[in-house]
């Protein structure tokens, strides 16, 4: 028997590459108000429900006997809280989180996996580990940071269930076309060269990030579901283990779109809390669920790059971090 999951902002470009890739699997429920998602990201076959994770009566909607959430709504990125005050970024995000699990208690579902960030870590020193104090850097990071703490605390009143942080490092892939200038720089440097527009690199393009493709997320995710273990509160790097610069990225970018378009290097506007490097120490994720990260990311650029879907794209901007 199928074990059946709830996915919030299942119709986004995480939750819907999960739903899409795990549904033979599982028998899945994507909930999504399509603030950032595009209900066209899922496939026909998945029960999709329109709602708002902030609700209850709208989780209610997707029914109540699940195996396992996976909790992905909210704000996703720190230009969210730059644009039109904090209130509405810290409430989608806060209170979909403590609803979810409020849900999660309510309905005995004993697992709740939950996207947690690698913002968090700032300028830390490299490779980041899960067990370095961690000082958030902007309001999108301390979200975040609540619910590491959040989830320790209803896990010390709980201590049956499993609720387990990913902090991400930067995930890109197919699907992210309804999150546009939020969206990934790889897929910024994509639409960039579609347009035919030169992309724009802050600085000298030295910087380096992680950046690790959606279907090793999604396997994580999996092995998480499947593991036999018990975790309470835990907190896991989802990485490669491997850090690229944003010079390498937009030469593999230009040959997997062979295009001939050079980027444009400007002063590096962000004066406060701009992250030089990224690379995650993946040891506790590899020994704990078995994780290996599977996509190079050449051939994930090039896979990007072939389902690029240009009429779904939908604001971008330079503002984006680079």
């Amino acid at each position: 028997m199928k074990k059946r999951i709830l996915i919030t902002g299942g119709a986004g470009f995480i939750g819907s590459n999960f739903c899409n890739l795990g549904q033979e699997k599982y028998d899945i429920v994507a909930l999504d108000n399509l603030f950032l998602g595009d209900r066209n990201n899922l496939d026909k076959a998945i029960t999709f429900v329109e709602g708002d994770a902030c609700k209850q009566e709208d989780l209610e909607k997707c029914g109540t006997d699940f195996d396992a959430i996976i909790h992905l709504a909210g704000s996703s990125s720190a230009p969210m809280f730059n644009e039109n005050g904090i209130t509405e970024p810290y409430r989608n995000s806060v209170v979909s989180f403590t609803q979810v699990l409020d849900f999660a208690v309510k309905n005995n579902i004993r697992k709740v996996l939950y996207a947690s960030t690698s913002s968090l870590y700032g300028n830390n020193p490299i490779p980041l580990t899960e067990n370095q104090t961690v000082i958030p850097p902007n309001h999108y990071a301390v979200t975040k940071h609540l619910y590491e703490e959040c989830a320790a605390c209803v896990a010390r009143i709980k201590p049956q269930m499993d609720i387990i942080g990913f902090r991400f490092m930067s995930v890109y892939g197919p699907n992210e076309e309804a999150k546009g200038k939020y969206a990934n720089i790889i897929s910024q440097f994509i639409w960039d060269i579609a347009r035919q527009t030169a992309p724009v690199i802050y600085g000298d393009g030295t910087q380096n990030r992680d950046f690790t493709h959606v279907s090793d997320v999604v396997q994580a995710l999996q092995l998480a579901i499947e593991s036999d273990q018990h975790f309470g509160a835990k907190v896991f790097n989802i990485g490669t283990g491997k850090a690229h610069s944003l010079n390498e990225i937009v030469s593999a970018v230009v040959d997997a779109m062979q295009s001939d378009i050079a980027p444009i290097y400007i002063e590096n506007p962000v004066k406060e809390g701009y992250v030089r490097g990224q690379c995650a120490d993946i040891s506790k994720i590899k020994d704990e669920l078995g994780y290996a990260p599977q996509v190079q990311l050449a051939d994930g650029i090039r896979d990007q790059v072939a389902k690029l879907r240009p009429e779904r794209i939908r604001q971008t901007s330079s503002d984006e971090l680079r």
